[in-house]
């Protein structure tokens, strides 16, 4: 929301967000153009949440790099050509943004890749805005439609490797706490059906999830909404999986969902 400073009429309204965004770039300047975002959001006195955001905004732009969580400053020189390299990710951003208006809920584009949960895309809508990342979504595939999807299309091997990597852990009272109750749990899951999940990443959140077919990515396209509005989750599921299955993925939209950088 704009705020202003100081009482007079003619003194100019700045927007918070963009403030907070230059003192993100500021602070990345002042470490030698280096820094990840715990780092950069105890120094610019910002919620590590708000700081995600932003970075990740600021990716977008080509104006920062995330590299594995490590966030640099790009050159300018260099701002021209990873905006090339991003122009096919923004399709990706831009049916996202539009899956979201259509379904009144956020939507979250995600992948399996490098042995990891990578966020690709999440919409920019602010009438319904995305689950504040809390736990790191990386680690707790388990625990969030998204990556139960994910997870539900590796091969058994992976899945194993990857729960070795990232225990099952009790975040809400909803979680499946255990691995051998979440390896039932998954084991009892249709493949190409949406997954649901209620409340067991973050309390007052329902979320569904659907694979999408990406090149040979493994990748899923999901939906958030509050926990209070669960009735429609099933119906939106069901809407999700259709409007995924309509969306012929280019080579070229694999290819950005390959180099995007969450």
């Amino acid at each position: 929301m704009p705020f202003r400073e100081g009482e007079s009429g003619s003194a100019p309204t700045l927007i918070q967000s963009v403030r907070r965004a230059v003192r993100l770039l500021d602070e990345l300047e002042r470490r030698g153009g280096t820094g990840s975002a715990k780092q950069l959001a105890r120094e610019s006195l910002l919620p590590l949440p708000t700081a995600y955001h932003l970075l990740r905004t600021l990716v977008h732009e080509g104006l920062v790099r995330n590299d594995n969580g490590v966030y640099r400053l790009v050159s300018p020189l260099r701002r021209d050509t990873a905006r090339a390299v991003h122009e096919p990710a923004l399709r990706i951003q831009a049916w996202v943004n539009a899956l979201s208006l259509d379904l009144d809920a956020a939507v979250y584009f995600v992948q399996y890749r490098d042995g990891e949960v990578q966020l690709g895309a999440v919409s920019d809508n602010p009438a319904r805005p995305p689950v504040q990342e809390w736990a790191d979504f990386r680690a707790t595939a388990h625990a969030h439609a998204a990556g139960q999807c994910l997870l539900l299309q590796l091969e058994p091997e992976q899945r194993v490797e990857h729960l070795g990597r990232h225990p099952v852990g009790e975040l809400t009272a909803h979680t499946v706490a255990t691995r051998r109750d979440f390896e039932r749990r998954l084991a009892a899951m249709p493949r190409r059906l949406p997954v649901l999940e209620h409340q067991e990443y973050a309390a007052g959140t329902a979320c569904a999830a659907v694979p999408i077919t990406v090149g040979a990515e493994t990748a899923a396209v999901a939906l958030s909404i509050p926990a209070s509005e669960g009735g429609r989750l099933r119906g939106l599921a069901d809407l999700l999986q259709r409007r995924a299955e309509q969306v012929l993925i280019s080579r070229t939209f694999a290819v950005a969902a390959h180099s995007h950088e969450p």
